[in-house]
């Protein structure tokens, strides 16, 4: 395992969202198997969120039962757009304590802080003073925040305070936009350790490439896996401290840990950051909606698949039309409890909480003009008058 920053983070981190379930529980056993074998190959940052369903405390009950609290690094963080006073927030904090069954969180982020006017409510209305004395009293040991937004938004929260460290999103699709490269070497350049989220786009880097990119990849000699072209890139970056990935099965947990031992900065070519660019242009052609199926924008109350809508209409460019009309009546209409596009109420509630910023109401009108023609809807008439 390498590592890059003074706290001798793991460059790989291990982001607890999308622990395996079997059924509709988490897979402890497999969880406890996973996690053994990351932090006995050096993985030592762990990360999570209060709003995760059920993930602070199923990563609390695996750790009390074998006894690595010493030899990791906690990341929660505090939604602070759900709290009304630090009285408030000091009860959602001592609830991740009981969750996490620890005294303390050693990396606490500001979750999805979205621009500066924020950050200054928050501490008009004492919050860094609590955050400050909670560092004080050695309940949490770093201060950060993690961001979804554009690049100046993101300079503007850099530069208000002096941050332990920042979370933001960034992939070689996303070069240029979000916190992008410039808010990354800023970040670097200011000593802050930089960790990576949704480093593959929710997978979306890893299934379903376009032919064009797939092509670009296979005419490579280096014969990376997909995954291992989106890994390597970020590392190639020396401004990248700790990069997340959701993992979710054993060979994914010794695969990326088999590459972040590997890689140094300065191993890409030309050639490679060539291949990189072709296969960039490729996905951009044809990605309609930026959804990394992060799930943010979820429950919807009318019972919409937000991400699984989003996922088909992609599919359906990406791959084809086939492919992405059959996923999408299989994942919202031919069921039980139906989750189509055209349930949408326009709320917009999902809008409030979405990551990248996407028109969901609008494009949701796209997936149902896309998909739900005379025939779907017929097919799925009578599917649920035979059901």
């Amino acid at each position: 395992m390498n590592y890059r920053t003074e706290d001798n983070l793991s460059i790989l981190g291990f982001g607890c969202m999308r622990f395996p379930k079997k059924g509709n529980s988490f897979d402890e056993e497999e969880i406890k198997r996973e996690l053994l074998y990351a932090i006995d190959s050096g993985v030592n940052y762990f990360d999570m969120a209060y709003i995760y369903p059920g993930i602070e405390e199923v990563f609390g009950r695996v750790m009390e039962q074998c006894d690595f609290r010493d030899k990791i690094n906690i990341a929660t963080k505090l939604p602070h757009y759900m709290m009304k006073d630090t009285a408030d927030m000091q009860k959602h904090f001592d609830e991740q304590l009981r969750r996490l069954r620890t005294d303390h969180v050693d990396y606490y982020l500001m979750h999805m802080l979205p621009d500066l006017k924020t950050w200054n409510t928050l501490t008009e209305h004492g919050a860094l003073d609590w955050l400050n004395k909670l560092k004080d009293e050695g309940k949490i040991r770093k201060l950060g925040f993690s961001f979804h937004g554009n690049t100046t938004l993101f300079l503007e929260i850099l530069n208000a305070y002096s941050w332990d460290f920042c979370q933001v999103q960034y992939n070689y699709v996303d070069e240029h936009s979000q916190a992008g490269r410039k808010g990354v070497e800023a970040a670097y350049e200011k000593g802050i350790p930089v960790i990576i989220m949704e480093p593959l786009k929710g997978g979306r880097l890893v299934n379903n490439l376009p032919r064009e990119a797939q092509a670009a990849f296979d005419a490579s000699p280096r014969r990376y896996t997909p995954a291992e072209w989106g890994l390597r890139w970020l590392w190639e970056q020396p401004g990248i401290s700790v990069i997340l990935s959701g993992m979710n099965s054993m060979e994914m947990v010794r695969e990326n840990i088999r590459i972040a031992s590997e890689v140094t900065v300065g191993s890409f070519t030309p050639e490679d950051f060539r291949t990189i660019e072709k296969v960039r242009k490729a996905i951009n052609q044809k990605t309609k909606v930026p959804c990394t199926g992060c799930s943010y924008c979820m429950p919807c109350p009318f019972g919409v698949d937000i991400p699984g809508s989003f996922h088909c209409l992609n599919t359906s460019y990406t791959d084809n039309y086939a492919v992405g009309i059959k996923e999408y009546a299989m994942c919202t209409a031919l069921k039980t409890q139906q989750s189509m596009a055209s349930l949408c109420k326009e709320c917009g509630r999902c809008e409030q909480h979405c990551p990248q910023g996407i028109a969901i109401r609008q494009e949701l009108k796209r997936v149902k003009r896309r998909f739900e023609n005379p025939l779907f809807r017929l097919v799925t008439f009578l599917y649920n008058r035979l059901h």
